[in-house]
């Protein structure tokens, strides 16, 4: 499902209005919500939000467990890093318990041993050990989500583990990522896509060819219903919507 807004702004009101609908839901139904976040630029105007009066209120935080869909690997200070943006924006601001967030960095660990241990945190707190409530994602202009980057087949070709680390040669540094197949298994998944830069990315992903080896966002269920696309008109400007 694809659904354009008019501008950003409009995009992340309706977003946040699905985050806090999709926590209410989870915790009346499970006793606990399990979100996954995007990282990049493209999530600050949904934090902002979700930190805002109109919002935080709205959710229990004490019953909302924070994760991310992948991360590069530094420290929470560095300017780099997903999880430390996503404090300064949104989780130093609203009352979440300290125990309920899992960036993905750990002082003391190095990427691989770090990924293991995160699939033991994601085993005690998903449901059935795999099953997000809600996994956010973006997508880079060359058709990337997560850390699912073109032509890395070594995490592209990943069917068995639920988190990975690898080191990404073009950007040298390691990343660490939810994998292809964990994703898929996620209730509710958005993508989030901003932006004409990406519009012949977000064609190829949604109308072009079967290629996700050049596209990986092609490799989450692709026509899924749990998969929604909120773009912007920009982005979507070579659609046939």
């Amino acid at each position: 499902m694809v659904k354009v807004f008019e501008n950003t702004d409009n995009l992340n009101q309706k977003l946040a209005t699905l985050f806090v609908e999709k926590a209410q839901e989870a915790i009346e139904a499970n006793g606990k919500f399990t979100v996954a976040l995007t990282g990049g630029s493209s999530p600050a105007g949904l934090h902002r939000l979700l930190a805002s009066d109109t919002y935080k209120n709205k959710v229990d935080w004490n019953k909302t467990y924070i994760f991310w869909g992948d991360e590069r690997w530094v420290p929470l200070d560095d300017e780099k890093s997903n999880a430390g943006a996503a404090f300064k924006d949104f989780l130093n601001n609203i009352p979440i318990p300290e125990g309920n967030v899992f960036p993905m960095w750990k002082k003391g660990f190095e990427p691989e041993a770090y990924a293991k241990e995160y699939e033991t945190i994601l085993d005690n707190h998903l449901e059935d050990g795999d099953k997000f409530d809600l996994i956010i994602l973006g997508m880079g202009d060359d058709g990337h989500t997560a850390s699912l980057f073109p032509n890395q087949e070594v995490i592209l070709k990943e069917k068995e583990k639920k988190v990975a680390a690898y080191f990404l040669a073009p950007q040298d540094m390691y990343r660490i990522t939810l994998t292809a197949p964990l994703i898929n298994k996620a209730k509710q998944i958005v993508f989030i896509v901003f932006g004409e830069k990406k519009s012949n990315a977000l064609y190829e992903v949604i109308e072009g060819k079967s290629n996700s080896n050049l596209y990986p966002s092609q490799l989450i269920n692709e026509g899924s219903k749990n998969v929604t696309w909120m773009v912007d008109k920009a982005a979507a400007s070579k659609l046939s919507l």
